[in-house]
């Protein structure tokens, strides 16, 4: 789905295009019957996995207040219903076990939201992260990596956009993405 088809808000993040295209796929929610957003924003990544999917429940988790009027409306004028939107902020309660959880904003408690999202999922469920600050994806890699996590993968995302400029054009640069996709062991209860 195209950036301009979700409502914006000032201050509200949203995964961009590029970089939801590329974690819906790692999430590999074809097969999967519940995805948790963590730090939904404007609900981008979710509302697009829900209507990529609609027998996919999604839980879309965000404590923002202008955010989750934003995912509402944009709820609304997609005419997605198995979107469930969470006021909170994760780490939370929640008693559901999810076969993918996306996290794209960490509120400072990366480490913590890891290993809550691990106690979240099914055996063998994907985990997958977003950030843009280069700490934070030091800080997920050492996490993870004692975490009982399989296929570990990453990826840069740095990408241009043709952009009109006086009577031609330029590829205006979009700030980095770092993105991390992995495995909860099979093993692991």
């Amino acid at each position: 789905m195209k950036d301009d088809v979700f409502l914006r808000g000032q201050r509200v993040p949203m995964t961009k295009e590029a970089v939801r295209i590329l974690a819906l796929e790692r999430l590999e929610l074809s097969t999967a019957q519940h995805l948790i957003d963590v730090g939904a924003g404007t609900g981008s990544v979710a509302l697009e996995a829900a209507l990529r999917f609609p027998g996919l429940q999604v839980t879309a988790i965000e404590r923002n207040p202008a955010a989750l009027e934003l995912i509402a409306e944009n709820c609304q004028r997609l005419g997605v219903e198995n979107v469930t939107v969470v006021a909170g902020t994760a780490p939370m309660p929640l008693e559901a076990k999810a076969d993918a959880v996306f996290i794209g904003g960490s509120g400072g408690q990366l480490t913590e939201l890891i290993d809550w999202a691990l106690a979240r999922l099914h055996p063998g469920g994907r985990l997958v992260l977003t950030f843009i600050l280069l700490n934070n994806l030091s800080e997920a890699l050492a996490c993870l990596q004692t975490r009982g996590v399989t296929a570990l993968a990453g990826e840069q995302i740095q990408y241009s956009a043709l952009t009109p400029l006086g009577s031609g054009h330029f590829f205006k640069p979009n700030n980095p993405t770092y993105l991390i996709s992995c495995y909860k062991e099979d093993n692991d209860v």
